[in-house]
């Protein structure tokens, strides 16, 4: 709050200026990162707050914006602070340069300058700046490849991934010896090129997460082609290869019904082990029948491998050009807003005690602490908003009686509505107004 004084200008008027916006936490996707260790140890993370106004009209500086930058393909979800569980997810950052706001900066206080009017002439109060509000997030990377090899444990995805491309996995003959997806480029002869992943073993029931299923079965939901891998030897349980084959096209049906028509190729290894051609036979009629190329390989002698790479490479050029035509333009940070501002003009009403009622909402708390509660006149300004927004009657509407209590945040306010007639709703229900444009209970909070 501030008026001009200077010399030989009398009545200078209101000039106090308003306060900088505070700083906003950004992430942004970078494709020069593959893992989210920077935030392992680091939890907590703060933007630049914005500085104060001064009189002559003088802003206050805005504060920097933080960025944080993320690998390609790590989802981002609000946690409920109480619970510390997902409460939505905000977004998915699949491209290089996608970003958005977590949580933006608070909105700089007013100054006395914005509280003229035709009758207020002089006003002796400012708004205060908006608190920063505190987010807890949860960031989860998923893997980002063009192509996924899935099957059993110890069906040879590790030793295909090492012959194809210069990944160097774990190699052993017992079962579950990859713990952790390993990335590899795989390049054709044509020059073509591609991004295969080696997904842990899966087993029956992994898609209830049975042998750390979802844990393995997350990576496969971003690739655009499936390479199922059987093992044509039965391995050393002697298993049945097209039991195999049906368990595991089962597990990723049952984790997700789109991993079911996802495009497949599959893989029969170990075609170098004497007998493997009669259980070649079934699994081959088995994937034709189900729509799927078949081939034989050998990962111990390279066999089929040329092939194999050169037919996956052509049909991912032409999965990942069909997904990026199709693919929408999304401005997250749009949508994002959109869906924050939704949830701030919600309010909550709770009876707490037979004459006491508690109101929260976004929007309406900003109010309450931006208001200067020392300054009478800042006050008089509040209630004036309130009445403008219709919240005496939003509070009769659900039975607030004159001389009621209302509480928002640390604050408590005498009801001194009129309208006693109305009908009492019952102790300690809770009225949500989710949906701001269908109902016709939730006011407008803006100015």
């Amino acid at each position: 709050m501030s008026f001009r004084r200077e010399a030989f200008v009398p009545k200078g008027g209101p000039d106090g200026g308003d306060g900088g916006n505070g700083g906003s936490v950004i992430l942004e996707a970078d494709p020069q990162l593959s893992s989210l260790i920077d935030y392992r140890y680091k939890h907590h993370f703060r933007a630049e707050r914005g500085t104060h106004g001064k009189g002559a009209r003088r802003h206050g500086k805005d504060g920097e914006d933080l960025i944080l930058r993320v690998p390609l393909g790590t989802v981002v979800r609000e946690l409920d602070s109480a619970t510390m569980q997902p409460a939505y997810d905000i977004c998915d950052l699949t491209h290089p340069g996608d970003r958005v706001v977590v949580a933006p900066g608070g909105m700089g206080g007013k100054g006395n300058i914005h509280f003229v009017s035709s009758v207020r002439r002089a006003p002796a109060f400012a708004e205060k700046g908006e608190p920063a509000i505190e987010h807890w997030i949860e960031l989860e990377m998923k893997l980002m490849a063009d192509a996924a090899l899935v099957g059993m444990p110890s069906v040879g995805k590790s030793s295909i991934i090492a012959r194809i491309s210069a990944a160097r996995p774990k190699i052993a003959d017992y079962p579950f010896t990859t713990l952790v997806p390993n990335l590899g480029v795989a390049r054709a002869k044509t020059g073509e090129s591609f991004v295969v992943a080696d997904v842990p073993g899966l087993i029956e029931g992994a898609s209830q997460g049975r042998g750390l299923g979802h844990e393995f079965l997350r990576h496969i939901e971003r690739t655009a082609l499936i390479l199922h891998v059987v093992d044509l030897s039965g391995g050393l349980e002697n298993r049945d290869p097209l039991l195999d084959y049906q368990t595991i096209n089962e597990e990723l049906a049952a984790y997700a019904s789109e991993l079911a028509e996802r495009p497949q190729i599959v893989v029969g290894n170990k075609c170098d082990i004497p007998g493997s051609d009669v259980a070649s036979m079934f699994v081959r009629e088995a994937a034709e029948r189900d729509g799927h190329q078949y081939f034989e390989v050998s990962a111990a002698t390279g066999q089929g491998l040329d092939e194999l790479v050169t037919v996956c490479a052509a049909q991912v050029a032409e999965l990942r050009q069909d997904i990026a035509a199709d693919a929408p333009t999304v401005d997250f940070n749009a949508a994002v807003e959109r869906e924050r501002r939704r949830r701030d003009q919600q309010i909550t009403i709770t009876r707490e005690e037979r004459d006491v009622w508690r109101v929260s909402g976004g929007a309406i708390e900003r109010m309450v602490v931006q208001t200067d509660w020392d300054n009478d006149e800042a006050v008089a300004y509040l209630q004036r908003r309130f009445d403008r927004m219709g919240f005496d009657d939003l509070l009769a509407k659900h039975g607030c009686k004159q001389g009621d209590e209302v509480r928002i945040l640390g604050y408590a306010f005498t009801y001194e509505g009129a309208h006693d007639d109305e009908e009492d709703f019952a102790d300690d229900e809770v009225m949500m107004f989710a949906d701001a444009e269908s109902s016709a209970d939730v006011q407008d909070m803006g100015e």
